[in-house]
């Protein structure tokens, strides 16, 4: 049988949510994130661990109750709304990696508890919103990817055919071609590594370097920046909209009874000017 909701079913619902979403629970949990990050990083340390390992692992564990007790009263308040969010997802995922049992198949899991210091990205806004506008920037990025993977192809050919049969280790297969260009385009002793080697038989390689170089790390890259930015930034003015719109429901809720009031008001002096002309 379907269970009816009681009014003191409602209330204690109420009382949760106003728990829930109250800013200083959101400030608790952010206090505990960050201290739980702190004590899974002392966990690496052989010298905590054998000073005071099992009190941290308490501490983790306990850390770990608050968590899912938060969680879940999240869910019991927003319900399915909880889900369609996915920050809150996100939440879910994390907390439930760390219920995952320490057995030696799952061990991967459990290292992965460190996860749940990213649940600041959903505590902080300004962290929240960095990676809002990553996320909006990925399909630039996509674009960008296919361009400069289609570049390494072109230079990592030339390069197999310009200097493979004499440098081998650098250049002899397609794969090495493209690691080798990999290390020149993040500029990593590319000069004594790669570049000196090879000018010492081809005096002019430094023109096929130096040209990757440039149209690869210094255009192309900076196209990545480009994209991350404008979503960026288009992520800022989003934010500023629904501040200024939120603002505006808070003025006009402010002051709609005061304007009812107003509207009443004039509404009764109508009146009682009719009332006074039809006496006179």
């Amino acid at each position: 049988m379907r269970r009816t909701v009681t009014q003191g079913d409602r209330e204690v619902l109420a009382k949760l949510r106003a728990i829930v979403d109250h800013p200083r629970t959101e400030r608790v949990i952010l206090t505990l994130i960050i201290i739980n990050a702190i004590t899974l990083g002392l966990q690496t340390s052989k010298t905590a661990m054998s000073a005071i390992g099992p009190v941290l692992e308490v501490f983790d564990d306990i850390m770990v109750g608050i968590f899912v007790v938060e969680v879940a009263a999240r869910i019991i308040v927003h319900r399915l709304a909880f889900f369609r969010d996915p920050w809150s997802v996100f939440d879910f995922v994390v907390v439930a990696i760390a219920l995952v049992p320490a057995s030696q198949t799952l061990s991967v899991l459990r290292a992965l508890r460190i996860l749940r210091a990213l649940r600041l990205i959903t505590a902080v806004p300004s962290l929240k919103a960095v990676v809002a506008g990553l996320l909006a920037a990925l399909p630039g990025m996509g674009s960008i990817v296919l361009l400069i993977m289609l570049l390494y192809y072109v230079f990592a050919v030339m390069a197999v055919k310009l200097f493979g049969p004499d440098f081998p280790e650098l250049f002899g297969t397609l794969g090495k071609s493209f690691f080798t260009l990999f290390t020149v385009m993040t500029l990593e002793g590319w000069v004594d590594g790669v570049v000196k080697p090879i000018m010492e038989k081809f005096p002019r390689a430094w023109i096929f370097f130096v040209t990757f170089i440039i149209v690869t790390t210094f255009m192309v890259l900076n196209l990545f920046i480009g994209v991350v930015v404008n979503a960026m930034q288009e992520e800022h003015e989003k934010l500023e909209k629904l501040e200024r719109e939120a603002e505006r429901e808070i003025v006009h809720e402010e002051t709609a009874p005061i304007l009812a009031e107003i509207r009443s008001l004039k509404i009764e002096v109508a009146e009682l000017r009719k009332a006074i002309a039809g006496k006179t």
